[in-house]
């Protein structure tokens, strides 16, 4: 299979105040959040001005994808598309059309699988395709990347550096606390084809990165940026109510590392920077939030990898991977179902 380009896509968030309403509007089409959550988390952005770091982050990604492919020789163009704001995915699927690509891969910016992370990215793909017409480029998700070293390492040496941070003599009484995105505990069930397939990542990674990081130091894996009606069971504990617990516990330090992302976009600034670091001030916890890959090195060669091991799928040992779980680069028809709402 040849292909003709790569299409980075992601997320998406607003740029200017004006734009929160709207892109809040695209994000929770169908979902049932409660308006009270949904001016909530719209006061979060205009905390910031009413500008999210994603897209940034993501043209920052998108040159060093560019540059680390011209290194290397990789002659593919790179493009970007995102799930909820400007630019859509739909119109860059017109813009590949309209510059002849007929085939092209597609690197999301979400390690995991499951719903929200991976098959949503697929009907997106699909929604944009089907937009555009009978001319629109096929479009091939890369595999996900929760286990490869271009992903745990970033991570791994982000916990040693916030950890460093902290004092020595309190080495005994520091934990370590794992964030991702919390999920309705029903769509976490129906992740991936037996089953609880985001979980299972999760802790894996969480795992790969405490081994890399702090070998010895209690870690725990909780839950962040719940957004569902109250009704609905989502994954817990939050990462503030964790803390108090560890608190309590006479835990006095804690490095939280949110390897559920791969930036530091508003869910990491605004939860943890901003709520879970005033969470463990009012409890009189050192607190220290480790960073996310965002352009390192690293990750911008593991974008360049994911392409190089499909452009030559012979070539077995090219996969890198540190994890066991199984993998697979095409998802299995019926997996990772949406939740159904109430």
């Amino acid at each position: 299979m040849s292909y003709d380009a790569v299409v980075l896509i992601s997320f998406g968030g607003p740029e200017r105040p004006e734009d929160v309403l709207p892109f809040l509007a695209n994000v929770t089409r169908g979902r049932n959040v409660p308006p009270d959550r949904l001016a909530e988390v719209a006061e979060h952005y205009q905390h910031f001005g009413g500008v999210s770091p994603i897209n940034q982050q993501c043209r920052d990604l998108l040159a060093a994808i560019r540059a680390d492919f011209a290194a290397h020789g990789l002659d593919l163009p790179v493009y970007w598309g995102n799930r909820n704001w400007h630019p859509m995915l739909a119109d860059t699927v017109a813009q590949l059309r309209d510059d002849g690509v007929t085939s092209a891969l597609g690197f999301v910016t979400s390690a995991y699988g499951g719903y929200s992370s991976c098959r949503q990215y697929l009907e997106d793909i699909a929604t944009a395709r089907a937009a555009v017409g009978p001319d629109a480029p096929r479009i091939e998700k890369l595999r996900q990347y929760w286990d490869h070293p271009g992903f745990v390492e970033p991570h791994a040496d982000a916990v040693a550096n916030a950890l460093a941070t902290l004092d020595p003599a309190r080495r005994e009484s520091t934990r370590l606390v794992f964030t991702a995105h919390s999920i309705p505990v029903s769509m976490a069930a129906s992740a991936g084809p037996q089953g609880g397939r985001y979980e299972a990542q999760l802790r894996e990674t969480a795992a790969l990165v405490a081994e890399r990081a702090a070998p010895g130091l209690p870690y725990d894996l909780v839950w962040q940026s719940r957004s569902g009606p109250p009704q609905v069971p989502w994954l817990e504990p939050d990462v503030n109510d964790h803390l108090r617990a560890l608190a309590a516990d006479g835990v006095t330090s804690v490095v939280v590392s949110p390897i559920g992302f791969v930036s530091d976009h508003l869910e990491v600034v605004w939860d943890l920077d901003t709520e879970a670091a005033a969470t463990a001030k009012q409890l009189g916890l050192d607190f220290v939030r480790a960073g996310t890959p965002g352009t390192d090195p690293r990750f911008v060669a593991m974008v360049r990898e994911l392409v190089t091991e499909r452009l030559n799928p012979a070539d077995t040992a090219a996969r890198r991977r540190l994890g066991t779980l199984p993998a697979w680069e095409t998802c299995p028809a019926g997996c990772c179902q949406p939740v159904r709402r109430p």
